[in-house]
């Protein structure tokens, strides 16, 4: 009796131990990685997120393999029940399973813009249950302040569109649609012009990295050069749509000022009555 009661003592004193090391561990490293990060002005994010995840890992095996004895004991007396259980968080084994999908694969890194379920955001963390996501307006690139949280079940059944490429440089899309009362190829020549003149300051480092996405995916995308297409809708109104391959946080600034242009340019084609 009195050594199954010093076996369960030091199995009690070990289960407050060793949390307590591997928690003052994993914050002296997580610290450690913050500051160098900071000091070199590197993203160390995804770092930082494996470090959480493996020490909580050998965390949980070690504490599985400590109780490892009573833990059998404990399943088979509720052997009837297993499979009540596994019902009962089927989905929380869904999740766990999914992060394992994530490790094995890696379709995305901490800090990567990603589109799962229609919902777009940059990758700030994952964990065993869940990943975390800052929300990204698609229209505009930029953050919404909200917060997403995709179990990681949802990654296994659904597409993962990865979108980092898109941090720095997009091909940014946008049409304008008018009456049929002005022919816009009239001032065409002129809003081309606008339109270069708008990326003259980063088209060197624009057709570089366009190079680079283009040999890295081996397909050809739009620019670096400006483009400006005409076209119809079904009802005969003019639409003009613009292609820019420019800085991602001057996407919304750049569609401002050309539709700036085109509503100058277009107002002063129409004749007064």
């Amino acid at each position: 009796m009195e050594l199954v009661l010093n076996i369960v003592s030091s199995q009690f004193f070990l289960t407050l131990i060793i949390p307590s090391i591997a928690l003052t561990i994993k914050f002296l490293l997580v610290s450690w990685c913050r500051r160098r990060a900071k000091s070199k002005g590197d993203d160390k994010r995804d770092l930082i997120n494996n470090i959480k995840n493996f020490i909580n890992f050998t965390l949980i095996i070690s504490l599985l393999a400590l109780w490892a004895p009573e833990l059998q004991k404990f399943a088979l007396s509720i052997a009837a029940f297993a499979v009540a259980i596994v019902l009962a968080t089927r989905e929380f084994i869904q999740c766990i399973i999914g992060f394992f999908y994530l490790l094995s694969t890696r379709p995305f890194r901490i800090g990567d813009w990603i589109e799962v379920e229609n919902q777009i955001g940059e990758v700030s963390a994952t964990d065993w249950i869940k990943t975390t996501l800052i929300e990204v307006e698609p229209r505009t690139y930029q953050y919404t302040g909200k917060t997403l949280f995709i179990p990681n079940n949802k990654l296994i059944a659904s597409p993962i569109k990865n979108f980092n490429f898109l941090k720095r440089y997009a091909s940014h899309k946008f049409s304008i649609i008018r009456d049929q009362s002005v022919n816009p190829y009239v001032f065409m020549a002129q809003l081309q012009a606008k339109a270069q003149e708008y990326c003259a300051d980063f088209y060197e480092v624009a057709t570089r990295y366009n190079q680079m996405i283009e040999r890295r995916l081996d397909v050809k995308i739009t620019g670096p050069e400006p483009e400006i297409t005409v076209s119809t809708t079904s009802v005969g109104d003019t639409v003009v749509s613009f292609t820019l391959f420019c800085p991602t946080q001057r996407a919304a600034e750049l569609e401002q000022a050309l539709t700036g242009d085109f509503m100058n340019l277009w107002f002063a084609q129409i004749k007064p009555d």
